[in-house]
């Protein structure tokens, strides 16, 4: 049983991988479609431009993911986040901060900043506060998150990340400060709360969709239609499964 689930991994990794080559736009650029628009993601873009242009800083909190157990999926999609909007918003007057709460994040947040100024060769105005780490446990982070996010100079928060109920403090934070706010978590706990708080949440797989669409990497592109494809397959072989099992138990009555 375990040999034929290890074969059975591999023959779809193996056929995510060619299917991530085959639509990869760079290589067939027939195959290339636009990506379904996203209100979250859209103003998330135009948060970024506008704070450039107002010469005030966006704030990224990426939760409290342990980036060395299971959970560190979220906080991975936080980085790559991070790395994008530091570029975008590199010649701005008010660099961006980032906020979390797990000491490898914060290290591996700073080592995100520091790569985004080497890149934009803006080395010497970094500055290893802008990433911060706020708290080592939920609520403590959360309420350590306050402050920054009370600071004048933001004009918006992007919480992205291992949120649980906690978040519920951050939302209403940015509300009160009338903040633009784009919210995803990778619990259901934190989907409930920022579905229900947040004018713009991300729910179910459109966190781990986000890097797709605001990284210029046609290989992001490309894995989110190999997830749409598996996806389908997945649905298809469901009802597959239930008509094969109603056919069964209607030849079954037919017989008895």
């Amino acid at each position: 049983m375990v040999e034929s689930g290890l074969i059975f991994g591999g023959l779809l990794i193996l056929v995510c991988f060619i299917l991530v080559v085959v639509f990869n736009p760079f290589i067939y650029k027939r195959f290339y479609k636009r990506l379904r628009t996203i209100e979250a993601v859209e103003n998330l873009k135009r948060a970024s431009g506008l704070s450039v242009e107002e010469g005030k800083r966006l704030h990224l909190c990426l939760g409290n993911a342990n980036m060395l157990s299971t959970n560190n999926a979220a906080g991975y999609v936080g980085l790559n986040v991070l790395d994008r909007l530091t570029r975008v918003s590199i010649s701005s007057d008010n660099p961006p901060i980032t906020t979390c709460g797990d000491s490898t994040l914060a290290l591996l947040s700073q080592e995100t900043l520091k790569t985004a100024y080497r890149s934009g060769n803006a080395l010497d105005v970094y500055s290893s506060q802008q990433a911060r780490l706020a708290g080592t446990s939920a609520f403590s982070y959360a309420v350590g998150v306050l402050p920054s996010m009370t600071d004048e100079k933001v004009s918006s928060h992007i919480l992205v990340g291992h949120f649980g109920p906690e978040v519920a403090l951050l939302t209403d934070a940015g509300e009160r400060q009338g903040a633009q706010m784009v919210t995803a978590s990778d619990t259901l706990e934190g989907q409930a709360v920022i579905y229900a708080a947040s004018s713009n949440p991300l729910i179910g797989e459109e966190l781990y969709a986000l890097t797709g669409y605001i990284q210029v990497n046609p290989f992001h592109q490309a894995c989110l239609r190999v997830q749409d494809i598996m996806r389908w397959v997945l649905i298809g072989g469901l009802l597959l499964g239930v008509l094969i099992r109603i056919m069964m138990l209607l030849l079954w009555n037919g017989v008895s």
